[in-house]
């Protein structure tokens, strides 16, 4: 059983369905506290061939509350100009009609909180491209927030009997190799591979949001690109 631990973050780029798709199961980590100015609530789109910040709206955002806690504005129509960015930035791209289609169904969502949208968002997503892994949140099992950081992590791996933890490269100075291996688990870390495709006739622009690989790829190419890693 290969299982890997995340925030849940909202159209993330291609290396966390990387990781998604590298593993039996997939934890989202929403019983954690919120970061202010991750990326949590916010990614990067290709907007007049540059990078474009887009932020979905919450309500009383604090690092001070767990993520699934933190509401979602209400009263803000965020998702009608999220969408016409959309259409304006990418509606000469191949694939657009399909994938148009999928935004305007998650944005649309009828939920109250980001870790609500983010997760259904992740699921809709996953299986539009045809990843099949396992997405439970953290929130729902395991019953272990007295405890912290790494000792966490192994406590989840335990319970579900986990032979093989996959971590994003960032974690390297978190987590030790020769914890994990006492506990009888092997510890990796994920390094994405840049794999550049076109973007219309601009320069390339690596690690925007998966909404670019979509927009840009069809899945023959989306299976190439999830396959762009190396563990270490």
């Amino acid at each position: 059983m290969t299982i890997a631990i995340m925030q849940p973050y909202i159209f993330p780029y291609i290396g966390y369905f990387q990781l998604i798709n590298a593993v039996d199961k997939f934890i989202i980590y929403d019983d954690v506290n919120f970061i202010n100015k991750g990326w949590i609530n916010r990614n990067n789109i290709l907007v007049s061939g540059q990078p474009h910040l887009f932020t979905v709206p919450l309500k009383d955002a604090s690092q001070n509350k767990l993520i699934r806690e933190v509401a979602l504005a209400q009263g803000e129509p965020w998702q009608k100009k999220f969408l016409k960015t959309i259409q304006q930035s990418y509606q000469k791209a191949p694939y657009y009609e399909k994938v148009f289609v999928l935004i305007e169904e998650i944005v649309n969502l009828e939920v109250n909180t980001i870790h609500e949208l983010t997760h259904s968002a992740l699921e809709i997503t996953c299986a539009f491209m045809d990843i099949r892994t396992e997405i439970i949140p953290s929130s729902t099992r395991y019953n272990n927030t007295e405890l912290k950081g790494q000792e966490r992590i192994l406590d989840i791996c335990k319970q579900e009997n986990a032979s093989h933890y996959i971590n994003p490269i960032g974690g390297m100075e978190l987590y030790e190799k020769d914890r994990f291996a006492k506990e009888g688990i092997r510890l990796s870390f994920i390094k994405s591979v840049a794999s550049p495709y076109p973007q219309f006739k601009n320069a390339f622009v690596p690690w925007l949001s998966v909404i670019d690989i979509l927009m840009f790829n069809d899945q023959e190419n989306i299976s190439k690109h999830l396959k762009a890693y190396e563990l270490i």
